[in-house]
C-alpha cells in the first residue's frame, strides 16, 4: 500500500502559488534528508537553504529559525501517519481482501514499514527537539489514529462504535506506539522480536474485545463479518 506525502504543514507564511509551494516542499525534503543523515543538530537555516538550493532569505519567509523547521517536519510526519491510517480505513471499508483476516498483523506491518521509510521521523522523535506544543500535537495524533482503529474494527464487523471501543482503541494505539518506538530506537529495521511480540499482545487483546461484544449482546450480531482473529 502506498500513500502520497502529506501536504505542507502549518507555516509562518502560507504559500499560495504553485511555485512557492514547490519551494517549501523542496525545503522540507532537504531538511528531512539532513535530519536523517546527521540528526537535528544539522537543521540550521543556512544548511537547509544550501541543501535545498534556495537563498536563506527565501527560507526565512516560511521557516525563520531552527524551531520552525523542526515543527514543520514533525507536523509533516504526524500528517503522514494520519494519511496512512485513512488509507487503511478506506481499504477496510472496501472489504480489504485476505489481508484483513489478521487486522493486527496488517496494521502493525503497515506502521512498521512507515517507520522504516522515515528515518528522519525516528531521528526527530528519539531526540530531544520536541517542544511542549509538538508533544501535544503527538497526543492529538494518537487520538486520530485511535479513531481510525475504531472505524476499522467497526468496518470489519468486530465491534460496535461505543464508549468501550473508544477506550480499547486508544489503549491499543498507546501500546503499539510505545513498543514500536522501542523496537526502532536502536534498529532502523525494527527489532523483529519486539514487533512480533506487540502483534501477539494485540491479537490477544482484540480477541478479548470481540468477546466483550459477543457476551454483552449474544443475540445481536455485531455485523455480517464477526470474526475473532486467531491469537
Amino acid at each position: 500500500m502506498t500513500t502520497e506525502r502529506a501536504d505542507i504543514p502549518r507555516l509562518r507564511r502560507v504559500p499560495t502559488q504553485a511555485r512557492s509551494r514547490e519551494r517549501v516542499r523542496r525545503l522540507l525534503d532537504a531538511a528531512e534528508d539532513l535530519l536523517a543523515a546527521e540528526g537535528a543538530e544539522a537543521l540550521t537555516t543556512t544548511r537547509v537553504a544550501e541543501a535545498a538550493g534556495v537563498s536563506v532569505g527565501s527560507l526565512y519567509q516560511y521557516l525563520p529559525h531552527k524551531g520552525a523547521i523542526v515543527e514543520a517536519l514533525a507536523r509533516r510526519y504526524l500528517a503522514d501517519f494520519e494519511a496512512l491510517m485513512r488509507e487503511l480505513e478506506r481499504d477496510a471499508r472496501r472489504g480489504g481482501g485476505e489481508g484483513w483476516a489478521d487486522p493486527v498483523g496488517l496494521l502493525i506491518d503497515a506502521f512498521s514499514d512507515r517507520y522504516r521509510q522515515l528515518p528522519g521521523y525516528r531521528a526527530l522523535w528519539f531526540g530531544r527537539e520536541l517542544s511542549d506544543e509538538l508533544r501535544a500535537a503527538d497526543r492529538e495524533n494518537k487520538v486520530a489514529l485511535a479513531r481510525g482503529v475504531r472505524r476499522i474494527a467497526v468496518a470489519l464487523g468486530l465491534a460496535r462504535d461505543d464508549a468501550y471501543l473508544r477506550v480499547a482503541a486508544r489503549a491499543g494505539v498507546l501500546v503499539t506506539d510505545s513498543i514500536l518506538q522501542e523496537a526502532f530506537r536502536s534498529d532502523p529495521n525494527g527489532d523483529p522480536q519486539l514487533i512480533e511480540e506487540v502483534k501477539r499482545i494485540l491479537r490477544l487483546y482484540l480477541a478479548e474485545v470481540v468477546r466483550h461484544y459477543q457476551v454483552s449482546s449474544p443475540d445481536a450480531p455485531i455485523a455480517t463479518r464477526n470474526k475473532t482473529p486467531a491469537a
